[in-house]
């Protein structure tokens, strides 16, 4: 990428945290599957629309999108080489043919101006080394009065799965994972900090609505901590502890999952702002 705001999110994201959600697309797409309608609806994509998919990881929003812009395209967007690979494997292998993926940090990306009709994310905007240019830049994507929608993480407390890692404090060195408005994933959890960046960044309209959703996180306790450990902020905890707690992070974690067992899977509940926002008629850059 010859346009890059922050490269240490371009090295996280080709690096572990990108190989690791590239291997396991199926299970973080059944994590987060949830959030695709609301998404998506609020984004109320038209036949001919084209849409660009701000940090589409392994593509399953942009090529949702794609099927309801039949007549139009959908562009994913993301930073990490190795889920834009998977991403267009699956395009390959289902469909649709109007879809189509780019690897580029999308605060600083040359997008052509007003190309596209609307902007979407499902957690791919709270990683933006400055939010503020970074919606910006988005907005020059977009055509007067084009759409924005987006989910990004609300309250860190409300959110089942992270309460599950706070479990192992004391285990592992858990940091500040999940502190509110600590950068990465819950950088955006202050409504009115969000809606304060987009009306900087010249959208209009910007609304946030409280969106929440279960999540399929294992066929039982134990496959699902093995996998919560083996994501990114898990995997990141356990090369920094002696290799003696490894085990009773596993354990203590496994314990905690029993409760949300249920069906045949384990059952944790995420919970989101999905936000709207619009740029005005007669804005273009």
């Amino acid at each position: 990428m010859d346009h890059v705001a922050d490269s240490g999110q371009v090295q996280a994201w080709n690096g572990y945290e990108g190989s690791q959600w590239a291997r396991n697309q199926s299970r973080w797409d059944f994590i987060n599957q949830g959030f695709n309608r609301p998404l998506l609806d609020a984004a109320a994509i038209g036949d001919g629309d084209a849409v660009l998919d701000i940090g589409c990881g392994a593509g399953q929003t942009t090529r949702l999108a794609a099927e309801r812009a039949r007549g139009g395209r959908a562009l994913g967007v993301d930073l990490s080489e190795p889920m834009l690979d998977r991403a267009r494997a699956c395009a390959r292998q289902e469909g649709p043919a109007n879809v189509s993926f780019s690897q580029g940090d999308a605060q600083v990306h040359p997008f052509a101006p007003a190309a596209f009709d609307v902007a979407i994310s499902r957690y791919g905007i709270m990683f933006f080394a400055d939010p503020v240019a970074a919606f910006t830049n988005i907005g020059r994507a977009l055509r007067p009065g084009g759409r924005a929608a987006f989910i990004c993480a609300a309250e860190p407390e409300e959110n089942e799965w992270l309460q599950a890692f706070r479990a192992l404090r004391g285990i592992l060195p858990t940091g500040d994972f999940g502190k509110p408005g600590a950068p990465g994933m819950f950088s955006l959890t202050d409504r009115d900090h969000v809606l304060g960046i987009l009306a900087a960044a010249g959208f209009e309209g910007a609304e946030a609505v409280r969106v929440e959703a279960a999540g399929n996180w294992g066929r039982d306790a134990a496959e699902a901590a093995a996998f919560m450990l083996d994501s990114g902020p898990g995997h990141h905890m356990l090369v920094q502890a002696e290799a003696q707690q490894h085990a009773l992070a596993s354990s203590t974690l496994t314990d905690v999952l029993r409760a949300h067992e249920a069906g045949g899977a384990v059952w944790l509940r995420s919970v989101a702002w999905l936000v709207t926002a619009r740029r005005p008629l007669g804005r273009n850059g």
